[in-house]
């Protein structure tokens, strides 16, 4: 299930793995790298999320998309929502001030053989100073590489998934 608005991308999946697991690779920062399909996360500094607030350092490198040649750079990951084993949610800081004011996030619903996981990126509440750049930039991250996100995660979490004969 895909869920798309004006300034909004949500995508689904059910993934054969425990929240707990999931929640436990999106906390940290080498988790992100793991899972990303934009090609963008080159790798990561800092200790796992626990609270609202945390924050950990992101190197990019925006080659993959081929929209803008920023070359290598860094950002502040910063935690706004977190309930563990439910949710997380975090904004990007450093490169804009103020920073822009979209959001990444992930919902985990516990369902029979697993996790259903909702990945969402939402620009809706991007700085004023910003509205001229919002039409031209936005969506940074297309619905395809949050489902193929999605896809590399279950991989990632799920018993036995990828290998042959598995029953992940």
């Amino acid at each position: 299930m895909t869920e798309t608005s004006p300034k909004r991308i949500e995508v689904q999946r059910a993934i054969a793995a425990e929240p707990s697991a999931i929640f436990d690779l999106l906390r940290s920062p080498d988790g992100h790298v793991a899972v990303d399909a934009s090609g963008m996360l080159m790798w990561a500094e800092g200790e796992p999320a626990g609270a609202v607030g945390d924050r950990f350092t992101m190197h990019m490198d925006r080659d993959a998309l081929r929209d803008f040649d920023l070359g290598e750079y860094q950002v502040e990951v910063v935690f706004s929502r977190f309930v563990q084993d439910q949710e997380l949610e975090w904004g990007i800081e450093g490169g804009f001030d103020p920073p822009i004011g979209h959001v990444y996030g992930y919902r985990l619903e516990p369902i029979e053989g697993g996790t259903l996981v909702t990945s969402y990126y939402d620009w809706s509440d991007t700085h004023p100073q910003y509205d001229g750049m919002v039409e031209a930039i936005f969506p940074v991250i297309k619905e395809t590489a949050l489902l193929a996100t999605l896809g590399i995660l279950a991989r990632t979490v799920a018993p036995g998934a990828g290998r042959p004969g598995a029953d992940g």
